[in-house]
């Protein structure tokens, strides 16, 4: 059995922005749950989107859905595994500036919630971002196409990047945030 990869967990969290799309009525269907259209939406290769659900099936982060087969995402251990571990398997240090879209506390999310001492903010790179930072390494080389596609999701991956930053006031409150976003219950 492969160990868990960064991009699953951006996987699961695309899957977890449908599912809260599906929900609401937003038009969402099962096609969108299909290899083609997750490759579509997160820049993901179809094999590795094959492959990393399969390892999200393996480890019960995922399973399929009785009625309709869509993969589902098992939201309150995923939820316990990016708060207690992702820091530690997929750690994040700001690294050299670049230009790029604002991530952890600098993204919309988090910017009007937290207010920074004139620091610079983290950014992913990417040639089409509008703001300067430090680099944050994704959980996969195609963020910057994903989350221009799905706001939610950008949402998703700014707050797990504020819980791999580490500092203790922005890492709580995004895992609060993350918790309603993902509404997870005790």
């Amino acid at each position: 059995m492969d160990g868990i990869k960064s991009q699953d967990l951006g996987l699961l969290l695309k899957l977890v922005s449908l599912r809260q799309q599906e929900a609401t009525g937003s038009g969402v269907d099962t096609s969108a749950y299909t290899v083609r259209n997750l490759e579509l939406e997160t820049g993901i290769g179809k094999s590795q989107v094959s492959n990393s659900l399969r390892r999200c099936f393996e480890v019960g982060l995922a399973k399929k859905d009785r009625n309709s087969g869509v993969p589902r995402v098992n939201t309150k251990s995923l939820f316990e595994f990016i708060v207690y571990g992702a820091k530690y398997v997929f750690p994040a240090k700001p690294g050299q500036l670049v230009r790029g879209i604002s991530t952890a506390f600098a993204a919309p999310v988090l910017e009007t919630r937290l207010f920074s001492a004139g620091e610079l903010f983290p950014v992913w790179r990417d040639a089409r971002g509008k703001n300067k930072g430090l680099e944050i390494v994704p959980l996969f080389k195609t963020v910057g196409h994903a989350v221009q596609r799905d706001p939610e999701l950008y949402a998703l991956l700014a707050l797990v990047d504020a819980i791999r930053i580490g500092r203790a006031r922005e890492a709580n409150l995004a895992k609060d945030l993350l918790k309603k976003h993902m509404e997870v219950s005790e």
